[in-house]
């Protein structure tokens, strides 16, 4: 069945805000941070302890930065590190495009090239874990879709690397330019630039969520303490219904959930723009991207460029696909599909523990994978072959359901 996270929030918005509700949403700690150790930024751990606001009970979580760090990091510094990490493709892709999205944001207020941009409190090593952490979290709960209600900024001033500034400080309002907001809210900075990248690059912001069943609630707690609010973000996860009450799936999707297909052909393109293209594409909430070879007018080789987006990243898919490529146009039309419930079960071979990903239409199995990425970091580990691996993962995955 397809799934919906439903982002609130209630106090505020912010990178740390966004793992602990994960956290307490039920996201497995070791997975979360067995992806971040692939980052190779050194001198940190997650403290995740329980707290509560206003006697809602939550999630807490500080990362603590041990050491002497940079006191501030370029963008290409930043991507130089999540290129080279172990995070899943799709994960990392998306990393990646929450970190240009910043970076661009920063640009526009300072007045200065993308290329020169550095930052300062994004660059810290507590913000590079959030932004990660946070698509890393999306992996790990098989990219449901996301809608968050419009958050309230916050008012008067805060103090920062480039002095006091207005809240909202001026790369927030920038990095939620075209999102919907609500103006007001606590005196303070409710909602940081990570947050707001966060918002805005993850979800479908101020868009009434459709009908869903909930099955998990997390809370994620601020440092902060608000007179007129609990200082919290809350995380929904359930699963979609249709309009009858049946589960998502079973009818063709609403309108607004409509998935479309974009497609462009390229006869004159390089192919290391064709492979920055799908990347930007993902980026811009391309749910799958490919190229495929055909041949065009007068006998020439080319290739066609696809991309599947939902509905709200079509316009952004489009965008990137242009921005990056050598077409002077796109076609694009509405496509259905069906989507199988997905399940990630952690299983423990001979070689340390891998996830399996487990697939099911209205309930019934459909099939069982184990993740890539967990077999082939396993694989370097141990110096086996990644196949092994995965025959294991799979045979210990059987061995658990008793088949």
């Amino acid at each position: 069945m397809a799934e919906l996270l439903y982002v609130e929030p209630v106090g505020g918005a912010a990178g740390d805000m966004f793992l602990a509700a994960a956290l307490d949403l039920g996201v497995p700690r070791a997975a979360l941070e067995a992806a971040l150790a692939t980052l190779g930024v050194p001198g940190f751990r997650l403290e995740v302890t329980r707290a509560e606001a206003s006697g809602i009970a939550g999630a807490h979580v500080e990362v603590v930065v041990e050491g002497p760090q940079p006191h501030h990091r370029a963008l290409s510094d930043i991507q130089a590190l999540v290129r080279a990490s172990g995070l899943s493709p799709r994960a990392r892709e998306a990393a990646l495009g929450l970190f240009e999205r910043i970076g661009r944001a920063e640009a526009k207020v300072h007045g200065v090239a993308l290329e020169q941009v550095h930052f300062h409190e994004v660059g810290a090593v507590d913000s590079i874990v959030d932004v990660c952490g946070a698509a890393v979290v999306m992996d790990l709960l098989g990219w449901p879709r996301a809608v968050a209600r419009a958050p309230e900024l916050g008012q008067g001033f805060v103090k920062t690397a480039h002095g006091l500034l207005p809240v909202p400080p001026p790369a927030v309002l920038e990095l939620l330019r075209g999102v919907p907001v609500q103006p007001g809210g606590p005196v303070g900075e409710a909602v940081t630039p990570t947050g707001a990248a966060l918002l805005a690059g993850l979800c479908e912001v101020g868009v009434a969520p459709p009908p869903f069943t909930p099955a998990r609630v997390g809370y994620g707690l601020g440092r902060k303490r608000w007179p007129d609010r609990p200082n919290v973000l809350r995380l929904t996860l359930g699963a979609l219904t249709t309009a009858e009450g049946g589960r998502a799936g079973a009818h063709p999707p609403p309108p607004g959930d409509a998935i479309y297909q974009l497609e462009l052909n390229l006869d004159d393109c390089p192919g290391q723009l064709v492979a920055r293209a799908l990347e930007a594409a993902l980026a811009a909430g391309a749910l799958d991207v490919w190229a495929a070879p055909c041949t065009m007018k007068k006998g020439r080789p080319g290739l066609v460029l696809g991309a599947l987006a939902p509905a709200a990243a079509r316009e952004a898919v489009a965008r990137a696909l242009l921005a990056e490529t050598t077409s002077l146009g796109l076609r694009s039309w509405p496509v259905e599909r069906i989507e199988l419930a997905r399940e990630l079960v952690e299983v423990a071979t001979r070689y340390g523990a891998v996830r399996v990903k487990v697939g099911r239409l209205g309930g019934e199995l459909m099939g069982a994978h184990p993740e890539y990425e967990d077999c082939a970091a396993r694989a370097r580990e141990h110096g086996v072959a990644v196949k092994e691996v995965m025959a294991d993962a799979l045979a210990a995955w059987r061995a658990a359901r008793g088949s």
